[in-house]
């Protein structure tokens, strides 16, 4: 049912904001059916909350998960995605059945509602690193159960590539 199911992105600061303002923009241009669900961090100023609360139906604040793994974020030189753990919180959405995550930088240029007849979870693997998915874009069923068992195997044995430690 499309009122149970949402596309959804997180926003750490202002400066991903605007992305997901166009990638917000990019979903009601085509005409999507679903619920638009914003993830974002005290780091999000208020009037900046406001501009996203035009498109997005839903804003939720979650708490920022950094891994602190600056060894290996250093060597993908990408030191900003310490924080991509905080994508986890989706899994606490627990209102809708199904949802599509989809990062902030990502522009959507035709209904791609079919997404959501996929199995939760899926996504296309890495162009970088085959043997792992793209997060950028999957498919998934929350829950908090795999909230707590994902963040505890983050915890527990880390990233190979410093997402989380």
């Amino acid at each position: 049912m499309p009122g149970q199911e949402a596309y959804v992105t997180l926003v750490t600061n202002d400066n991903y904001a605007l992305g997901a303002l166009a990638l917000g923009r990019s979903l009601r241009d085509t005409l999507t059916t679903r619920r638009l669900s914003l993830l974002i961090t005290d780091e999000v100023s208020y009037p900046m909350r406001e501009r996203l609360g035009v498109l997005w139906d839903e804003l939720t604040v979650v708490d920022l998960l950094d891994s602190g793994d600056e060894d290996r974020l250093a060597l993908l030189t990408r030191p900003e995605l310490g924080v991509t753990f905080s994508k986890l919180h989706a899994w606490k959405l627990t209102q809708y059945s199904k949802c599509v995550f989809l990062d902030a930088d990502t522009l959507v240029l035709e209904n791609v509602d079919e997404l959501f007849d996929r199995e939760e979870l899926s996504a296309a693997p890495d162009i970088g690193w085959p043997d792992c998915f793209n997060s950028g874009v999957f498919v998934f069923e929350p829950s908090v159960d795999t909230y707590t068992n994902l963040l505890e195997m983050a915890k527990q044995t880390g990233s190979f590539d410093g997402g989380f430690k």
